[in-house]
């Protein structure tokens, strides 16, 4: 795909992101549904609210007039009360939702709002554990608490590195280090695949029991598993250059996804789901992939990066020619969805969690982001 297609993206993207800051009143955009775009929304943006907020921070780079500051302003009030909720999970919605609006406009508001998050953060971490629990607020259906781990709980370390580094804080680099790297051990397989969710023991933090509660089963590799371990590896090999264990760590849970994922590229919900062809493809996870290849790209220069930042653009490319509406001639839906997105297959999840075949708020987020960057807007080391 050429730079013009990019761009052109982009701007189908950027017509999404206002229709749904128009559309979604109070309320903060969680998935929508493939046949007509329609929003089911939560009032204070879930775990998944801040991609949204996320993108009219990147909407306002790229164009400021159609996506003023206030757009990020008015999104990220509705976020406030999670900001001390005890949940892993806030450390995505308050680092692309807040420290990202820090980052790139140095906005008081967005910083006020992620530090916040991330010194509660700090508070979690758990020494007999050594890590950050999921905690009694995260958003699963079940298996939440003091002595519950997940891969997902790794979208901590982002927000607790940046707030480490805005407030010279050893203790949260200290936290940030450690959660990753017991969360690593205890859900990155031999083969390199990744375990979604573990289950420790409250005092000794023994791991008493390993599985995917999201996925096919309990010893499969569900899509989003390894996306997330990905993406926080790689974004750790880019924010802590001197350490060499996230960057051995971020090769190889890519190189597995590389080796794995179907030659076009978008991966399936479940890499082990026996159904396959026949079931669900995940372009969210798709695009965390793509997201996670441009941040690895960068930790590693143009000449070691190089095989992640085509693998990359060759990802993008694909969600974008097949995924990206109008995907054909009478497609009349709103311009700009990343359909695809499968939230889980599993019953046991929370009846908001299992949509398929939809647009995920985090998916076009990511997809959104890899299109800022691959048109030249922003450098990947920013973010």
């Amino acid at each position: 795909m050429s730079s013009n297609d990019f761009f052109a993206a982009r701007e189908r993207m950027l017509m999404r992101i206002a229709q749904t800051r128009d559309a979604t009143g109070a309320g903060l955009p969680h998935w929508a549904r493939a046949e007509d775009g329609k929003w089911t929304l939560t009032s204070d943006g879930d775990w998944t609210g801040g991609a949204f907020v996320g993108e009219l921070w990147l909407a306002h780079l790229a164009d400021p007039e159609r996506f003023p500051i206030s757009d990020a302003h008015a999104a990220l009030a509705r976020m406030l009360p999670r900001a001390q909720l005890r949940t892993a999970f806030k450390g995505f919605g308050f680092y692309h939702g807040a420290a990202l609006g820090s980052i790139l406009f140095g906005d008081e508001m967005a910083r006020d709002a992620a530090l916040t998050a991330a010194r509660s953060l700090g508070q979690m971490f758990d020494p007999r554990l050594g890590l950050i629990p999921l905690g009694q607020d995260a958003e699963e259906a079940n298996a939440v608490g003091a002595a519950e781990s997940s891969i997902d709980s790794l979208q901590a370390t982002g927000l607790l590195y940046w707030a480490a580094d805005r407030l010279g804080d050893s203790y949260l680099e200290e936290v940030a280090s450690s959660h990753m790297r017991r969360v690593l051990e205890i859900h990155v397989r031999a083969d390199n695949s990744v375990i979604q969710s573990s289950t420790l023991d409250p005092q000794t933090g023994k791991v008493l029991r390993t599985h995917t509660h999201k996925g096919y089963s309990d010893v499969s590799t569900w899509g989003r598993a390894q996306g997330w371990a990905m993406l926080y590896t790689a974004h750790a090999a880019m924010v802590r250059p001197k350490e060499p264990l996230w960057r051995e760590y971020a090769v190889r849970v890519l190189d597995w996804w590389i080796d794995h994922v179907p030659t076009d590229l978008v991966a399936y919900w479940d890499f082990d789901d026996p159904a396959i062809p026949c079931t669900s493809r995940d372009t969210a996870a798709t695009a965390i992939a793509a997201a996670a290849s441009l941040r690895l790209a960068s930790a590693l220069g143009s000449t070691g990066g190089a095989k992640y930042r085509d693998f990359a653009e060759r990802t993008a490319t694909q969600l974008v020619s097949r995924y990206l509406t109008p995907t054909g001639p009478g497609d009349l839906r709103p311009i700009g969805m990343l359909t695809g997105g499968c939230f889980t297959r599993k019953a046991v999840a929370r009846d908001i969690d299992t949509v398929q075949d939809a647009e995920l708020i985090f998916g076009s987020y990511f997809l959104f982001e890899c299109l800022v960057i691959l048109t030249g807007l922003m450098s990947v080391g920013r973010i």
